[in-house]
């Protein structure tokens, strides 16, 4: 009797709610299993494993502070131990700023606390995946391998009201870019995805002003981004749809890093 073929494995950091469970829907859909990383297991995390399960995929929940650096080994050997491969990882884990105003009135406290959890904690968890992966034998016909860092169009489009943020996004993406070259010789496929105007918890607190924003012509796509937008991209980027790029960005703002005059 023929087994089934093996689905390949995705971590996806920050995976509970918003675009990290659209990212997480959207994999699955594509045939992966998922290991769901956030800081807690609570109701939210219980409706993204069950979601899961409604897709035929199997689900595992590690809790763990991706700016822990301590916290990675627990979270990968962990991912391990439940599917004993990882193909994909995922960096979505993200913070805003912890509050927006001055650039000249930014605080140790929050540029640290951005850094952390958007650029360092990603660097050393991409690191150690990444050895993991090359760890890993690759059988003949497998499916890709892959990491896919979720930065912003404030990766480059500055916003002098949060610029620490856009600081840690910027560093990002040139993660995204050392890794890629390093690891496309051994056939990691290493890519960004900056999104724009995504509607989740995180943009909550300036819904109504980006809303009219985009009424009045701010992206040519006239309306709010959604979760399932990014994770569509993450999801064709796992699947290896873009074979012979490397450290590629793909947009997913509606135009916004587009404007012309």
């Amino acid at each position: 009797m023929t087994e089934p073929p093996t689905r390949p494995v995705a971590l996806v950091t920050g995976g509970r709610r918003g675009i990290g469970r659209g990212i997480a829907m959207a994999l699955a859909d594509a045939g992966f299993d998922l290991v769901i990383n956030d800081l807690e297991r609570d109701r939210d995390a219980e409706d993204t494993l069950a979601a899961l399960a409604e897709r035929g995929a199997r689900g595992a929940f590690i809790a763990a502070d991706i700016a822990d650096l301590g916290a990675h080994a627990h979270l990968v050997v962990g991912a391990l131990g439940v599917f004993d491969r990882l193909d994909c990882l995922v960096n979505n884990a993200g913070v805003s700023v912890l509050s927006r105003g001055d650039l000249l009135d930014v605080s140790v406290e929050s540029y640290d606390r951005s850094l952390g959890v958007n650029l360092r904690g990603p660097f050393f968890l991409t690191q150690r995946v990444a050895r993991t992966m090359l760890e890993q034998p690759v059988p003949a016909g497998g499916p890709p391998r892959s990491i896919v860092t979720i930065t912003s169009v404030n990766a480059e489009l500055p916003s002098i009201s949060r610029g620490e943020y856009c600081i840690a996004k910027a560093g990002a993406s040139m993660l995204t870019r050392l890794f890629a070259q390093r690891l496309a010789p051994h056939g990691i496929g290493v890519f960004e995805v900056r999104p724009g105007f995504i509607r989740t918890a995180m943009t909550a607190p300036v819904r109504e002003r980006y809303s009219q924003l985009i009424a009045d012509g701010m992206t040519p796509i006239a309306r709010w981004g959604e979760p399932e937008d990014v994770g569509r991209a993450v999801a064709t980027l796992a699947a290896g749809g873009l074979p012979f790029s490397v450290g590629q960005v793909v947009y997913v703002d509606g135009g916004l890093s587009q404007r012309g005059f």
